[in-house]
């Protein structure tokens, strides 16, 4: 079987085609990080404007690279939830059309579930497990016990840790996007400055929330003194922000009794933040699991596996009239499908 997976939640446009038996057979992401540079985050209109420019071209290597026609796929699978409304419509929108023309099942996936069962394209992972989905957009923890089993435990307040990174680099000076630039700058640095863990010890109704915004405004007032090295500041900030990932989910992990542990999304691409878990692991006593490097950030791959596992466990489908849903959580959109995206 080879299911055509379509990811267009933010600013990558990324198309795979996965095979049931050989794995990813083509795998093209076209990456639009120059061009929101200069904005220090993504500009929704122009982020809108690059996928209807980069959909076609996309899908065209991504088709001839992995050396099979369009009438070869058997399934269409693509992001219908969360993420910017104007990006999501472009690729759902060319989803419909190879639906359509190509008489092909399409399959509604979940941008933060698709990131969380990227890990199975390369190893298995034994349910139940907890998951720790960190980037950009989103920060949330979830038990997952099974596909389509999910248990959500908490989520960001205000920033995504992500975000935050994108914003204190942006009060630095460094550039866009923050997390690779904040992460290598802070190798070079000390922890000049004990700044806040916001919510970490909390053990009522925001135990397993996040909050990142008020470290932000911390870093800033710091920075506004003109005293400490960037280097430092950089470190200073990345310590809090894997403290509280960490913490929060070892206590989870603690507290459930699960002794498997999924990170995901683009910030588990930081190094700091792997060799944190790695310790912690250890200490502790669970298994943590990274994806490859390629599968942290936005790709068609992600979609096009667990679209694929979809249709191969539930049959799962949906038909031409849905919409894309810019905040849907992910416990809800299992809800969502059943009762009125899916067929």
């Amino acid at each position: 079987m080879i299911v055509l997976g379509i990811e267009t939640s933010c600013d990558d446009t990324g198309v795979c085609l996965f095979h049931s038996e050989k794995g990813i057979i083509s795998n093209v992401v076209s990456s639009q990080v120059k061009l929101h540079a200069e904005w220090g985050g993504v500009y929704p209109d122009l982020a809108a404007r690059e996928h209807t420019r980069n959909i076609i071209p996309v899908l065209d290597r991504a088709v001839k690279e992995a050396k099979v026609k369009l009438s070869d796929i058997d399934a269409i699978a693509v992001t219908v939830a969360p993420g910017l409304i104007v990006s999501l419509v472009i690729g759902i929108s060319s989803a419909k059309a190879l639906s359509w023309s190509l008489k092909k099942p399409l399959i509604p996936v979940h941008h933060i579930e698709a990131h969380i069962f990227a890990i199975f394209i390369e190893q298995e992972v034994h349910f139940p497990f907890i998951a720790l989905v960190v980037s950009g957009g989103h920060t949330e923890l979830y038990i997952i016990r099974g596909f389509e089993d999910y248990l959500y435990l908490g989520g960001t307040l205000d920033d995504a840790a992500g975000e935050a990174y994108d914003k204190v680099a942006r009060i630095l000076g460094l550039g866009y996007p923050g997390g690779p630039i904040i992460d290598s700058l802070a190798k070079k640095g000390r922890e000049v400055i004990k700044l806040p863990r916001p919510l970490l010890k909390d053990r009522g109704k925001n135990r397993f929330n996040f909050s990142f915004s008020g470290l932000k405004t911390a870093v800033m007032r710091e920075a506004q003194k003109g005293i400490y090295r960037k280097e430092d500041i950089a470190h200073s900030f990345q310590e809090a922000v894997v403290d509280v990932l960490v913490g929060k989910t070892v206590d989870a992990v603690i507290e459930y009794g699960i002794k498997n542990v999924v990170v995901a999304g683009g910030v588990s691409a930081n190094s700091r933040l792997r060799e944190r878990f790695q310790e912690e692991s250890q200490k502790t006593g669970f298994s943590v699991y990274f994806p490859p490097l390629y599968l942290c950030t936005d790709n068609g791959a992600m979609i096009a596996y667990t679209g694929y596992r979809r249709f191969k466990e539930t049959g799962r489908t949906t038909g031409l009239d849905f919409e894309g849903k810019a905040r849907l959580r992910l416990d809800r959109f299992v809800d969502y499908i059943r009762r009125g995206a899916g067929q």
